[in-house]
């Protein structure tokens, strides 16, 4: 059996009995609870993945929940303004264009226009403030942790995997480490598959572990000489390198999780992987694709929090009345024909989102529904994408046993901080926070069911 699953304290057991000993006392009972601990000799403890037989025995006692999640889906290039947020607030809104394709699932999401982060401008260039809501200060700009790695940073121990941090279409994504720095995404819905799903050889298996032992060793060495030189640097100088402890914590942390799973076989699913789209600029196709990866991810518990972002590239999406690049159409000066051409694309983003939402919804748990345990959020940095404009970003979330079927209208001239959706997002998952980023607190309106 794997040695690790999150460990405390970054030690490893020291004794493979006391494992074995912990084990056979589960076993000898009916039921487990969630926050179940193996506790070693040495004071070290590993906390277990959720597991079914987590659900009580008794009916008398309260059963377990299944596992939160969320998922944070972003777009380059936002989505036209008009077309997305309803005239009217509340929960007697009429649909616009782009809600129609998703009116089945109504009581399932929130709309929420007028809000964005404060401080954060530049166009294109804030990209990568959408989950961290980081002031963007231009050339000197330092990002600071993405809302998913800091679920991920305390959550994620849990699975195989994490974290997933995908692109549809593109080398950009919306994760950032504690220290900053982006986290690289896999943009091939087929090796992700491969990545979840297909087993790897013997041969790499053997591989695999020798190359996370090899990366525990050199993080060893690193870490000692690393305190070893805090000692003789000044103020400025130990900031970066409590920085660079910082990522190589993490980095352990994730040595230390892939050497236990590292021995398990990965889930079988019935799906095939998906079939290559040869198209770059098939924005739709691509999308749809990671979508339908994303809901094997989240129905097999290899992960629980995900993200992906969708690049905004100057081909043509292939889509009948789409005649001209995607990034063209974005800037379309408030030309009627290019807006006409854009909000085809857009509906079918939309379309594709609400195919992910919608399977979730169909498919149980033993306390509900997959999506009800799943918060997701679409999003973009753009409100205005002609304008490059930040503010007014187009905000929906769904699931998560958020009490939705409403459209939350903000003020669109003095934005409410969306960051405050994040606080309501980290409390949900029961992470004590009072606050992330920018946010003055939980977002108002927005109630747990």
């Amino acid at each position: 059996m794997p040695q690790s699953v999150f460990i405390r304290g970054h030690q490893w057991f020291s004794s493979l009995a006391t494992i074995r000993m912990n084990m056979k006392h589960f076993a000898n009972n009916q039921s487990l609870d969630r926050r179940t601990l193996l506790r070693g000799s040495a004071g070290v403890s590993i906390a277990l993945p959720w597991l079914s037989s987590m659900v009580p025995a008794f009916g008398s006692e309260a059963q377990a929940p299944s596992p939160r999640r969320f998922v944070g889906i972003s777009n380059a290039l936002g989505f036209h303004g008009p077309n997305l947020f309803p005239e009217e607030s509340g929960r007697d809104y009429k649909a616009t264009r782009y809600l129609q394709p998703i009116q089945d699932l109504r009581d399932e999401f929130t709309v929420v226009s007028g809000a964005s982060h404060p401080g954060v401008g530049g166009g294109h260039k804030a990209e990568p403030c959408i989950l961290s809501a980081a002031p963007y200060s231009g050339s000197n700009f330092r990002n600071t942790i993405s809302l998913d790695q800091l679920m991920a940073r305390e959550l994620g121990g849990e699975t195989r995997h994490p974290s997933l941090i995908l692109s549809s279409n593109g080398t950009t994504s919306t994760s950032y480490t504690a220290n900053g720095s982006m986290i690289p995404p896999e943009n091939s819905p087929g090796r992700l598959f491969a990545q979840l799903f297909t087993d790897d050889s013997p041969e790499s298996r053997v591989a695999q572990k020798q190359r996370i032992r090899e990366g525990r060793s050199i993080m060893d060495i690193v870490s000692e000489e690393a305190k070893a030189m805090q000692r003789r640097l000044g103020p400025g100088d130990r900031d970066k390198l409590d920085a660079y402890f910082t990522s190589v914590r993490d980095l352990e942390r994730r040595l230390e999780v892939n050497q236990g799973w590292a021995e398990r076989p990965k889930p079988k699913v019935a799906a095939k992987a998906p079939e290559p789209v040869s198209d770059n600029s098939d924005t739709i196709a691509l999308q749809t694709a990671m979508h339908d990866v994303i809901f094997l991810a989240l129905q097999t518990d290899s992960t629980r929090f995900i993200t992906m972002h969708t690049s905004g590239n100057g081909g043509r999406v292939p889509l009948e009345g789409v005649e001209q690049g995607y990034h063209q159409l974005s800037h379309h000066g408030r030309n009627k024909a290019k807006i006409a051409q854009l909000a085809i694309i857009e509906e079918a983003q939309m379309k594709s989102w609400g195919n992910l939402v919608r399977r979730l919804h169909k498919t149980h748990e033993a306390d509900g529904t997959l999506l009800d345990r799943t918060m997701l959020l679409l999003t973009s940095n753009l409100g205005n994408a002609s304008a490059h404009d930040t503010k007014n970003m187009p905000v929906i979330v769904a699931g998560g046993g958020f009490k939705h079927g409403q459209h939350l209208a903000f003020d669109r001239t003095n934005n409410y901080p969306l960051a405050n959706l994040y606080t309501s997002m980290l409390q949900r998952l029961d992470l004590q926070v009072d606050s992330f980023a920018s946010a003055t607190g939980t977002m108002r309106g927005l109630e747990m069911s």
